[in-house]
């Protein structure tokens, strides 16, 4: 226990800082969104583009990302890109228009593309595999630190510093973890190796052909995907135009979104490892999050307003987030444990593309009714754009359990 809690201070915190700047980065614009919009005069379809572009360069970062914590260790390359987030963040405080916005989000994409999985591939070096799971799900929980700062604690600082200010506080955490990072954790023995080989490519296409990839992966990839799209954008602009929340309340809900995931986290991982230590079937908790998914965008899309309906359905919501990562633990764990980086990256790979997609789609759907006297979106168009994603994740529950062939 002793040799466990020193390398979780060595290993998974430092790698796990530069994951809470990364879903705070995932998350800020649900806060400050409404903001911008007003402020550069977007209209949905920008607004989304505007989240959708560090998505792209997530996504964009995911393959090359994983070979480079294979083959070069996730201190090196969570250090680096913590640098790279910094940068990120200090040019979307100076940006003066819809494109400067967009540079810097595409570079804050790139600086946070590692969060999760360098703490994951961290975690499979050093821990043994029935514990990657429960010490992924503590890092988890505290990544959601992130996310609760960007809610209220964002809110009640916005009219101080503005929006600037708060991406310049985040410039500085994020050099902040690059020094921490790079002086605490570790290398392992035998990991580092310079330049790429045609070998890795080799994998990487083994990965994307494996049939057990494409069985468990896409259905991992959409949990962590619905989360990106309305808690990184949607969910607040949904709380403000079908329930009618503004400012503290819309952050409040938000605030209890994030603390259940934190929550959950901890809980979900917990099942997942132990679920693999009495040989359950693997996808167990991956269906379990899917079905209360699902359940809670069905309710979101009737437009409830009363205050304990919204609120118990976005906890539904963000609770069965949360299995996101054990599920990428589950899909690392069929492939070689010296695939474990790249395996995680082609799974959020996945996740970024879903995400992309859909917060874009959501922008454009909402487009397609007018705007309202308040300045908002129809609460038809989000409807509709739920009932676009349930097909989507439906299809894909679909998929994780038809029976091998």
């Amino acid at each position: 226990m002793t040799s466990d809690w020193r390398l979780f201070c060595t290993v998974t915190l430092p790698l796990n800082a530069l994951n809470i700047i990364n879903t705070s980065s995932r998350t800020l614009l649900a806060v400050i969104g409404p903001v911008l919009a007003v402020e550069f005069a977007l209209s949905g379809s920008q607004l989304g583009f505007l989240g959708a572009c560090m998505l792209v360069a997530y996504a964009l970062a995911q393959l090359p990302g994983g070979v480079a914590l294979d083959r070069l260790g996730p201190r090196r390359v969570q250090a680096a890109l913590a640098l790279t987030t910094a940068a990120g963040f200090a040019l979307f405080a100076l940006a003066d228009s819809l494109v400067g916005l967009a540079v810097a989000r595409v570079i804050i994409g790139l600086g946070i593309s590692a969060g999760l999985v360098a703490v994951i591939k961290g975690n499979a070096q050093w821990f043994s595999p029935a514990k990657v799971a429960s010490m992924t799900g503590i890092a988890v929980a505290m990544g959601g630190l992130g996310s609760v700062i960007t809610t209220v604690p964002v809110e009640a600082v916005l009219p101080l510093i503005g929006w600037r200010g708060v991406s310049w506080v985040l410039c500085g955490l994020s050099v902040a973890s690059a020094v921490w990072i790079f002086l605490a954790v570790p290398e392992k023995p035998g990991v580092a190796r310079a330049g790429a080989s045609a070998g890795d490519v080799a994998v990487m296409a083994t990965i994307f052909r494996s049939p057990l990839f494409w069985r468990y992966g896409p259905a991992a990839a959409m949990l962590s995907s619905m989360n990106f799209t309305y808690l990184g954008l949607w969910a607040g602009p949904w709380l403000r135009d079908v329930a009618g929340y503004e400012g503290h309340a819309r952050a409040n809900t938000l605030l209890v979104y994030t603390i259940t995931m934190t929550i959950g986290a901890l809980v979900v991982g917990t099942a997942s490892s132990r679920a693999k230590a009495r040989g359950l079937p693997p996808a167990l908790v991956i269906m379990v999050c899917t079905a209360g998914q699902i359940a809670a965008q069905v309710g979101l899309a009737l437009q409830p307003s009363g205050l304990g309906v919204v609120v118990l359905l976005w906890m539904l919501f963000a609770l069965c987030a949360a299995g996101a990562a054990p599920g990428y633990v589950t899909v690392g764990q069929m492939f070689p444990p010296e695939q474990t980086g790249r395996v995680s990256t082609a799974v959020n790979t996945l996740t970024l593309g879903f995400a992309f997609v859909l917060q874009a789609a959501v922008g454009w759907i909402l487009d397609l009714w007018p705007r309202t006297a308040a300045g908002g979106w129809d609460p038809m168009a989000y409807s509709t754009a739920l009932a676009l994603s349930v097909v989507l994740q439906l299809f894909i529950a679909a998929q994780l359990l038809r029976e091998r062939r």
